[in-house]
């Protein structure tokens, strides 16, 4: 699947081979890759003002306290209270910012040509993902006020644990009983693929006897794989998007990138790396929330830090800070995919099917950012970057590459679709349990 772009030679050169790639990538294509990703940094600070212009209309209007009433008529528990006002304080709010939430997930996304869905199919699943974000909501609200409660001066410490303990135990739970709400999970057929993938696992100690394919072809068009769940539960998966439009190269390079994340401890990592950005969030919360109360909160209804029609206060501020603390948040996850991008790229020892993927996500990240514009936006290496990376380690490892595979190549241009992949490769009927031991 590869095409021949330079004669073999001793030597093999890193800009040549990575600006054959990057020049696949050009003219329209390329300006629509890249307003699609600059109209994102843009995204991100509407999203954030929305979303607190959502919380002050709670507060002006007085609703946030009549749900405080309302709860507190219903149930004396105080636990119980915190859960009843979650209630109408998710749905209420998903209905205030459902316009640009439209706009944001469906009709931009449509206009990209990134949407497979239908606005019925896309607003179904929505529904689904509200109800469980409710569900967390209402466990959050109720432990985090319960807390407040308890210890008001360290209120804050506490919550940073018991938010980290939440998070590990959606991370865990999400690949049984979350994600299969929206997709569905079936092991890849038995096949060269398969087996390749499987011994790549195997020889980085992986306890891996399945690979995972979830169908992503039915809500867009993105090309991708993950690693999900903790302990017991973890699982790669991979979509159909890679298997039908990636050759076999490239999905084995794609796997390796993921096989990264398991066996660096990734998910384990990053749990651990919020968990002290939650101590600082929930410090800035503590220091900021009974200031405005003190100064709005008579106009609001709301008695006090403690008092659950201050919810919306404290989402206010988590707004805000979570916006200034994008480039923190993007740096710790970037440099956890590079670590992977290298162990992927020596575990699968593909290259170019590595620079391949890094081409195709490029449809939809811009693919050449500056170094700066990288460090604050990207939450993934740019598609130079990982290409670069791909041709400088086929520079390194040319001697132990197959002589065919020792030029300066690129993929075809026609991208592989359902029909042309080999039956082995797609999925096979879903077994009782899907979770990978």
């Amino acid at each position: 699947m590869l095409t021949t772009l330079a004669a073999i030679a001793p030597t093999f050169d890193v800009e040549a081979a990575s600006r054959a790639y990057l020049d696949t990538l050009s003219g329209a294509a390329r300006a629509k890759s890249d307003a699609y990703f600059e109209g994102g940094y843009w995204m991100l600070l509407w999203s954030a003002l929305v979303g607190v212009l959502s919380y002050l209309v709670m507060l002006r209007l007085g609703w946030s306290a009549k749900w405080r009433d309302l709860a507190e008529r219903i149930t004396r528990r105080r636990f119980l209270q915190a859960m009843l006002f979650a209630v109408p304080f998710v749905f209420i709010g998903a209905l205030l910012t459902a316009p640009w939430e439209i706009y944001a997930g469906f009709v931009r996304e449509k206009h990209y040509g990134l949407m497979n869905q239908s606005f019925g199919g896309w607003l179904g699943e929505q529904a689904i993902v509200l109800a469980v974000n409710a569900l967390i909501m209402a466990v959050l609200i109720g432990i985090v006020f319960a807390l407040i409660r308890w210890s008001p001066r360290r209120w804050w410490l506490w919550s940073a644990g018991a938010v980290t303990l939440l998070l590990a135990f959606i991370v865990m739970i999400q690949p049984v009983y979350i994600s299969p709400l929206l997709n569905k999970y079936t092991p890849m057929a038995a096949g060269p693929l398969r087996d390749q993938i499987l011994g790549m696992a195997h020889a980085n100690h992986i306890p891996a006897d399945n690979v995972y394919v979830f169908d992503a072809s039915k809500q867009s068009k993105r090309v991708s794989a993950n690693v999900s769940g903790l302990g017991p539960t973890i699982r790669i998966s991979l979509n159909d998007n890679l298997l039908n439009r990636s050759t076999p190269a490239g999905v084995k390079a794609v796997m390796g990138h993921e096989m990264g994340h398991y066996v660096l401890d990734h998910i384990q990592w990053m749990i651990a790396q919020f968990a002290l950005l939650l101590v600082g969030v929930m410090f800035a919360l503590w220091w900021s929330v009974p200031r405005l109360i003190a100064r709005h909160g008579a106009r609001w209804g709301v008695n006090g830090p403690a008092d659950l029609a201050a919810v919306p206060v404290y989402f206010l501020m988590v707004s805000l800070i979570m916006l200034v603390a994008t480039p923190i948040t993007n740096t710790l996850i970037r440099r956890h995919e590079i670590q992977a991008d290298n162990f992927g790229l020596d575990a699968a020892r593909e290259p170019d099917g590595f620079a391949q993927s890094a081409m195709q996500l490029s449809e939809y990240r811009k693919i050449e950012p500056g170094r700066v514009e990288e460090a604050l936006f990207f939450d993934h290496p740019s598609g130079s970057n990982r290409v670069h990376r791909a041709m400088a380690w086929k520079a390194a490892h040319l001697a132990d590459l197959p002589v065919d595979q020792r030029g300066v190549v690129r993929p075809l241009p026609p991208p592989l679709n359902a029909s042309t992949i080999p039956p082995s490769a797609r999925a096979a009927p879903a077994p009782a349990s899907n979770v990978q031991r």
